[in-house]
């Protein structure tokens, strides 16, 4: 089969695209993304895919397979995964050694998931019409879709992961094409499916970190003096590590502090107490301002993962938090190869010490190699024309049905000439 390769930095164009065999043209009246609310990383591509589709005309339904568990097998898996994750040395023998290696432990785990999960993915996909695209941007999600699969031979199934490495449960039998976001990701596709039709495709990245204000602007919406030094401190959804006391040492340090607890409440409810001693420091919950946060902040200091590709976007140092075990801690070694970025330990001194580093080097940072939302449809849609979607037709069926203008990036916009 094929790798198709990743755009170089600066273009937005995939090389073209053709798959095992050749490909037709498939009628597509709908799509389903199976996504996982575990953080908030699977749903920021899962956004990106729905919105990608639907300026062709596509219909889109997003499905969380954590609440497709239901209550209580939600809160036992989202419950079961944060304990795992607390205990790194724990976690990162389960991903090393089982997760990558597809051993008995996540097969079992998989089959349960797969067996709930099924029933609701199976009326989804029939409401979907009758030639759904199913796109998987999780784990289960793409090994339930493969087992519909097995019984609707006709559906097309693609998988998009934007971690750095996929293991095993990224891999199913019953996929068409896996979406990646590095040639290091490809590989490990290939660990498991040699022959697999694989395309790598720039990461997703939301609309407003493309639309961020100027710095300036952000800083006095927030209340931040124009010449001081600035970091937004945060580490995904679920707030991980000692967020707290690591704001408390950079504004000691004389940083101002945009600290971010994401869901994590009790850790919020700490913040706050740390900013009433501290006024460098900046509280903030769950908020749909990081783009305003990231604009204001000279660096950010995070986990590995979606955030990182944010702030790239916006142009600001990383510093990146190994706090996240197992797949986290290959993310953070791919974005150190990237360039623009210093990890540390979770560890308040150690966040201090890379902050005061990253400030007195100020690494050079890669240029993003996209443009816009719209120029990352250009490689994605080349992805996707492998199992027969052609974006170019439907968007101008999609002109002729709305008299519109299609916001497919043309070859020219896209930079591909």
């Amino acid at each position: 089969m094929t790798t198709h390769g990743a755009p170089p930095a600066g273009t937005a164009g995939a090389e073209p695209l053709v798959g095992g065999g050749g490909s037709t043209l498939h009628a597509f009246d709908s799509a389903v993304v199976l996504s996982g609310s575990i953080g908030k990383g699977h749903d920021s591509v899962a956004e990106a895919c729905q919105a990608a589709l639907r300026t062709t005309g596509v219909p889109v339904d997003v499905l969380d397979c954590m609440s497709m568990l239901g209550g209580a097998g939600s809160r036992v898996g989202t419950a079961v995964f944060r304990r795992l994750i607390s205990v790194p040395a724990v976690y990162d023998g389960f991903h090393f050694s089982h997760l990558r290696n597809g051993t008995g432990v996540p097969r079992l785990l998989g089959q349960a998931a797969v067996r709930q999960l099924l029933p609701a993915v199976r009326d989804a996909v029939e409401r979907a019409g009758e030639r759904p695209l199913v796109i998987s941007v999780f784990p289960t999600g793409v090994s339930t879709a493969g087992a519909l699969k097995r019984e609707r031979p006709d559906l097309t199934t693609v998988a998009v992961c934007t971690d750095a490495c996929a293991h095993s449960m990224w891999v199913a039998d019953g996929t068409d094409l896996y979406v990646v976001c590095s040639p290091l990701a490809a590989l490990t596709v290939r660990r498991y499916v040699p022959d697999a039709d694989v395309a790598v495709v720039p990461p997703p990245v939301r609309p407003q970190f493309y639309d961020a204000p100027e710095k300036r602007a952000a800083r006095d919406s927030l209340g931040v003096a124009p010449d001081v030094r600035c970091v937004l401190l945060m580490s995904g959804g679920w707030g991980l590590g000692p967020l707290d006391r690591t704001a408390e040492a950079l504004a000691r340090a004389g940083y101002w502090v945009l600290a971010v607890a994401g869901g994590n409440a009790p850790l919020y409810e700490r913040l706050r107490s740390v900013a009433a001693r501290h006024w460098r420091v900046l509280p903030f919950a769950m908020t749909d301002r990081v783009h305003e946060l990231m604009a204001a902040a000279d660096a950010v200091v995070t986990s590995a993962g979606q955030t990182c590709n944010e702030a790239r976007v916006v142009g600001r140092w990383l510093v990146i938090l190994d706090v996240v075990p197992g797949h986290g801690r290959e993310n953070t070694l791919h974005e150190l190869v990237q360039g623009g970025a210093l990890a540390c330990s979770p560890d308040p001194g150690s966040v201090e010490a890379a902050v005061r580093f990253v400030f007195a080097e100020r690494p050079e940072q890669p240029p993003w190699p996209v443009a816009s939302p719209a120029d990352w449809q250009k490689p994605f849609f080349d992805a996707l024309s492998v199992v027969g979607f052609d974006a170019e037709t439907r968007a101008r069926r999609q002109r002729g049905i709305t008299g519109g203008t299609s916001t497919l990036p043309s070859d020219e916009a896209a930079g591909t000439g």
